[in-house]
């Protein structure tokens, strides 16, 4: 058995019950990706897109053949979209390197606070996202439609707030922990609940870095130097 397949099919035993070790290591990049995001490093888009590839394969149980036996489409769903919005915040955040001539060490987005408008955006995206992927995610079978409907569109709003460099994206994905840890506990997924416990925490305290960084980002943008404001004029 190669690498490839020992990971397909590797599982432990905890409490009893098999876990697949592809599960665990999944959320292991996902935990590094969310570290690296709160120092604001560029690697935290590719080393999450790995982590989504393996979690989509644990749940799409019945392709997959995990021992939960259950499809969440919504979860597996999210991991494809967090796969393309992650292209989308490995760009953004790169150019933002490149377009401020940072060198590696500095991180590459500024925090900031959403506008209203932006902040109106989201919570249309949440209800209008949440209400079209329900029926869909129930149609299809997927186990425990709604709130995954939520996890599904909450997930991708935090990605994409993440990527514009959003101070609030922490709060969105605490607000996706508290509906996704009783979710997956019911559905059998224990590393996956113990890791978005492990998140919300971490969200919290991300949440609080990003908004004294954004204290401190603030005045510095403010003041321009008199030749620059006198250009802009």
């Amino acid at each position: 058995m190669g690498p490839l397949g020992w990971l397909l099919d590797a599982q432990l035993h905890v409490a009893g019950s098999p876990v697949l070790v592809r599960e665990i290591v999944g959320n292991v990049f996902g935990l590094g990706s969310a570290l690296l995001g709160l120092r604001r490093v560029v690697w935290a888009w590719p080393v999450g897109m790995v982590g989504n590839a393996l979690l989509l394969t644990v749940f799409l149980g019945g392709v997959f053949v995990t021992p939960q036996e259950h499809d969440l489409y919504g979860q597996a769903g999210r991991q494809v979209f967090f796969f393309a919005v992650s292209v989308y915040g490995w760009w953004r955040w790169s150019r933002n390197r490149r377009s401020s001539g940072v060198d590696g060490d500095q991180p590459a987005v500024a925090p900031r606070w959403a506008t209203g408008r932006e902040r109106i955006g989201v919570l249309l995206a949440a209800v209008i996202g949440t209400a079209v992927a329900y029926p869909v995610l129930a149609a299809l079978g997927s186990w425990g439609p709604l709130p995954d409907a939520w996890i599904l569109t909450g997930s991708l709003l935090a990605t994409y707030g993440m990527a514009r460099g959003w101070v609030e994206f922490w709060l969105v994905w605490i607000a996706v922990d508290a509906v996704g840890v009783p979710l997956l506990l019911r559905g059998g997924f224990y590393p996956s609940a113990a890791m978005y416990l492990v998140y919300g925490a971490f969200c919290a305290w991300g949440f609080a870095a990003w908004w004294r960084t954004s204290r401190a980002v603030r005045p510095t943008r403010a003041t321009l130097p008199p030749s620059y404001s006198e250009v802009v004029a």
